[in-house]
């Protein structure tokens, strides 16, 4: 399947990612209410850069919207209820939601459906410019998105924009909580936030020893097809993520790509016995395809498949948890994903120790 990191998760989705205490920000129908957590004043105006250049924000936002994925869980992770963001288009609950987001939203007062609730819109086409106007925001959270530079120009006119600092959807968890920490006043519970969360993958982690070392490729299979092989780069939250937990990316993988400004390789099926891992892991459209990859001629001399190690994740919300990864999505993800690793790795020692 080919992969468009531009089209975001979709990418993910085509295969396709702390309590404080609470004041309001408006709901979306601009009356009071909404549960946040208040901020310091005291840190504006403050100036962010990012890649179109540096924004400045003369007073602590009330009124916040986001783009994308991810912003919106760091917002309300830091305690704060947008007043717009976007809905969940693939991956999602029929609230057009995730879990983690649905607990926090509870948790602070606003549960989707009520009056404190967010205003959700789609991107399935685009940023909603005209909805985001409408809402009338202090400030638009985009630390992590595809934005162009008609779109940051277009946004702009609307509210002060963080955009990412340096590569579109490559920003690292960590970074777009620290830029939106301090877009809100909150750099200190951002840090904290940060901490805490590295914390929780650790404790996590650890109670899965054989993951520690074992080495990973995160791609793209399909079966059948010849050139049915995508490969993640660093660049990519997934083998982030996997590496956060303490694995090691696939030689293979890091010395093609060291240099590489790419999301994803392309990987000829012709060669899958040449992608040499431990562990290999892989969005599946649904649970018949991991069969088909095993019983597929090329793909199954990959050498963790040939070793029962292939890791292959069918649910959509669970790949968006990494692949838009965030301090809400990732200690879901764990719970979710740590087991299936686990397994793998297992599969590999035993496969090792013959």
């Amino acid at each position: 399947m080919a992969l468009s990191r531009v089209r975001g998760m979709l990418a993910a989705a085509a295969v396709v990612l702390l309590s404080v205490s609470a004041c309001s920000t408006g709901p979306a129908d601009g009356s009071t209410g909404g549960e946040t957590a208040a901020g310091s004043s005291d840190a504006f105006p403050v100036t962010i850069e990012h890649a179109f250049g540096e924004t400045v924000i003369e007073e602590q936002p009330e009124r916040v919207a986001t783009v994308s994925w991810v912003n919106d869980d760091v917002a309300l992770s830091l305690g704060v209820v947008p007043v717009g963001m976007p809905a969940v288009e693939w991956g999602g609950n029929d609230n057009k939601s995730t879990p983690w987001k649905d607990a926090k939203l509870e948790e602070l007062g606003a549960p989707l459906g009520s009056e404190k609730a967010p205003k959700l819109y789609s991107e399935a086409d685009g940023i909603a410019f005209d909805e985001i106007a409408a809402l009338t925001p202090d400030v638009i959270l985009a630390a992590y998105s595809g934005l162009t530079q008609e779109d940051y120009d277009t946004l702009s006119k609307i509210a002060p924009v963080v955009a990412y600092p340096e590569l579109a959807y490559g920003t690292d968890w960590q970074d777009s909580t620290m830029m939106i920490g301090e877009a809100l006043g909150k750099t200190e519970e951002a840090k904290k936030l940060v901490a805490e969360t590295e914390q929780t993958i650790d404790a996590k982690a650890s109670e899965y020893p054989q993951l520690a070392g074992k080495s990973f490729i995160y791609g793209n299979l399909e079966p059948a097809k010849g050139d049915g092989v995508n490969v993640y780069t660093m660049n990519d939250n997934r083998p982030k993520f996997l590496t956060s937990i303490g694995m090691k990316q696939a030689d293979v993988v890091t010395e093609g790509t060291s240099d590489s400004g790419e999301f994803f390789i392309p990987w000829s099926a012709e060669k899958a016995n040449e992608l040499e891992s431990d562990i290999f892991v892989t969005w599946v459209p649904d649970a018949k395809t991991k069969q088909q990859v095993i019983e597929d001629p090329l793909l199954s001399q990959i050498p963790a498949v040939e070793n029962d190690a292939l890791v292959a994740d069918s649910d959509n919300t669970l790949t968006l948890s990494i692949s838009a990864a965030s301090p809400l999505s990732l200690p879901w993800a764990l719970d979710e994903f740590l087991p299936m690793l686990g397994e793998a790795a297992d599969a590999a020692e035993a496969a090792n120790a013959k």
